[in-house]
């Protein structure tokens, strides 16, 4: 390997702002803001959605009626392209 040339990669913190919950992991992205974390101090990198919160891993997500989707689009879109009068 090319030496110089790779990023540093070290223990990251990312915290879900929906749920509050902290995943301490390794990444190459870097932050100025801090968090200790069982007595140590990382870097913390805030993100919108995790696994801790997205409805389909939490088992919230909607279903949405796909046939009743369908059925709406087909009569909505009937007489497009027909033959012109």
């Amino acid at each position: 390997m090319k030496t110089d040339i790779h990023p540093e990669y070290n223990a990251v913190v990312f915290r879900d702002l929906g749920s509050g919950e902290t995943f301490l992991t390794r990444s190459t992205v870097s932050s100025d803001k801090t968090i200790e974390l069982d007595g140590v101090e990382y870097p913390v990198i805030d993100v919108e959605i995790s696994s801790a919160s997205h409805p389909f891993y939490t088992g919230k997500q909607r279903i949405m009626d796909s046939a009743g989707r369908i059925d709406k689009f087909n009569q909505r879109f009937a007489g497009f392209g027909g033959a012109a009068k």
